[in-house]
């Protein structure tokens, strides 16, 4: 029953998408990944930090690459402040380890999540450029990403199409250091 509802995600995931970019900012597909986030509005914490961990002319020239990118409201007050602090202190290298887990090498879309879920009989594991994992799983209909340390997050909006990438906006902030 499990392997019927991957079918079942993928289009709500599709239908539920167009409805959702089309209620945002348009993303411009012939713009970066930084490009377009700054554009967005809703990304401001995570630019901050990107911009400062030396990730930002990675994701504005190179890739692909597929980010899993939370919106400023899905910063926990815990996490927003531990980034603002690491933002403030010009933190350099922890900002790379806690941006880089949001940040896989390759364009991967929603159809590719669903299709290595059906291949890994419900599981699908993608490595950070970080060289940590993050694991895909359904609930329900939604696409579920855990990281080692067991922390969640939900893709709430999928596949906004970038000229060197994708990004999938979540509901939650990963992180490789365990609080």
């Amino acid at each position: 029953m499990k392997f019927f509802l991957v079918p079942l995600a993928f289009i709500t995931l599709l239908f539920s998408t167009t409805n959702a970019q089309a209620q945002s900012t348009k993303m411009d597909p012939q713009k970066s990944i930084i490009s377009n986030a700054e554009a967005s509005g809703n990304h401001d914490l995570l630019l901050a930090a990107v911009k400062l961990s030396d990730l930002e002319t990675t994701l504005d020239n190179e890739g692909p690459y597929t980010v899993f990118a939370p919106s400023d409201v899905n910063f926990d007050q815990s996490t927003k402040k531990r980034v603002t602090e690491l933002i403030r202190l010009k933190n350099k290298k922890e900002l790379q380890t806690v941006i880089g887990y949001h940040i896989v090498p390759g364009n991967i879309t929603a159809s590719k999540i669903l299709k290595a879920l059906c291949r890994g009989k419900g599981v699908a594991t993608f490595t950070t450029i970080t060289g940590d994992k993050l694991t895909a799983t359904m609930n329900g209909l939604d696409i579920v990403l855990t990281d080692k340390n067991g922390n969640q997050s939900t893709i709430t909006k999928a596949d906004a199409n970038q000229c060197n990438g994708v990004i999938h906006e979540i509901d939650n902030v990963h992180s490789p250091i365990k609080a």
